[in-house]
């Protein structure tokens, strides 16, 4: 008789062939992971054993993380996010060296989630946990090619006392995303019966390539528009002709981060920026853009660009914001199609982003290194 290997060894064996080369983890717990499963099976707790990763040192400590162990949830290790003499928007710093995307080992994953991201790209983990202060989730999503969530800011604990980032998830998709968000929001977020609730199509959409002042690559949003056009295609989305032009929140963002919210030039920003996103998004209207203006860049730095341009102005509003795959460019780069919903709506925007996934190709997984 074949024994079947357990999903956490499965899981281990793949860090264990696939990590010297990607460098996703700092840490691997594989005998404590072997035990909780045990033990969440024996317990048949709802998730059943099922494995992830946390994001950095202190992952295992996150609300999030404890939430999922609770509920059966298994750790397998710690992933990387920037070390000592790296730029934090940029890298991670694995045990074996530097974070490589699993796309092109050429270019970065992205940051500060960069291990997480991997993890779930490579099939490490079925999900990881992530922060998101500035698109710390939804930048390593896009340029890995797998599906990242920000939660509301507030909605669930957080050590930041600026208030500018938020837990959120990562998994190979919105669908592979829910039993874990069902667990992490079931503490504090809107009532469990609302998963899995039919959303009626098409859904009311506004599309913004630059957000009224970000600088993208054109080819970023050629891939990102070709999606947004088989969406409406399919019926799935409806535009609206809104103006989604924001005032740029790089400053004000700033200001946050270094301890001045009160600063005069922020608040004026941000209260605008609040009043459009109120009318962009009324009715239940989903905001659609490139979750970055530019591609994967290289290890050398990401150069004068912002790749976080498209995702900031939501640390700043609050509001829920995903990232899930689109294509490629044509130098075999993953793009990311960001969602952004109503603040307080992350279920709602799970479901969206599920009906989403329905309508555009399944994306694919990067092969194992030394095969591109």
């Amino acid at each position: 008789m074949t024994r079947t290997t357990s999903a956490v060894a499965r899981a281990l064996e793949r860090i264990d062939r696939l990590d010297p080369a990607l460098h996703a983890f700092i840490e691997v717990w594989p005998d404590e992971a072997l035990a909780r499963e045990r033990e969440a099976l024996a317990r048949r707790l709802p998730l059943g054993g099922r494995p992830f990763a946390v994001k950095g040192p202190s992952g295992i400590r996150s609300y999030a993380a404890r939430r999922l162990i609770a509920a059966g949830g298994v750790p397998v290790g710690a992933t990387s996010v920037p070390g000592p003499g790296t730029v934090w928007q940029t890298w991670g710093q694995g045990a074996h060296g530097r974070t490589v995307n699993p796309w092109r080992a050429d270019r970065t994953p992205g940051g500060s989630s960069a291990g997480s991201a991997v993890a779930v790209a490579a099939g490490m983990a079925e999900a990881a946990t992530g922060s998101d202060g500035a698109g710390s989730v939804r930048i390593p999503a896009a340029w890995c090619g797998v599906f990242g969530l920000k939660t509301t800011n507030g909605l669930l604990p957080s050590p930041d006392r600026t208030g500018l980032a938020s837990a959120g998830v990562f998994a190979r998709s919105a669908a592979a995303a829910e039993p874990y968000l069902r667990q992490v929001l079931g503490g504090g977020g809107p009532p469990d019966e609302a998963f899995g609730l039919p959303l009626p199509l098409p859904l009311p959409a506004v599309y913004s390539e630059d957000l009224g002042f970000a600088e993208v690559d054109l080819e970023v949003a050629a891939v990102v528009r070709a999606a947004v056009d088989r969406l409406v295609a399919a019926g799935t989305v409806r535009l609206l002709d809104r103006d989604a032009g924001l005032l740029d929140p790089a400053g004000a963002w700033t200001a946050v981060r270094g301890g001045s919210p009160d600063d005069p030039e922020a608040v004026r920003v941000r209260r605008a920026n609040d009043e459009r996103l109120d009318a962009l998004l009324s009715g239940g209207a989903l905001l659609l853009t490139p979750a970055t203006p530019n591609r994967p860049h290289g290890h050398e730095g990401p150069g004068s660009r912002y790749s976080t341009a498209l995702t900031w102005a939501f640390n700043l509003s609050g509001h829920p914001a995903a990232s899930l795959p689109a294509g490629f460019t044509g130098d075999g780069c993953p793009v990311g199609l960001q969602l952004v919903a109503s603040r307080g709506a992350d279920l709602w925007l799970l479901a969206a982003a599920r009906a989403v996934e329905d309508a555009l190709p399944a994306a694919p997984t990067p092969p194992p290194p030394g095969h591109r």
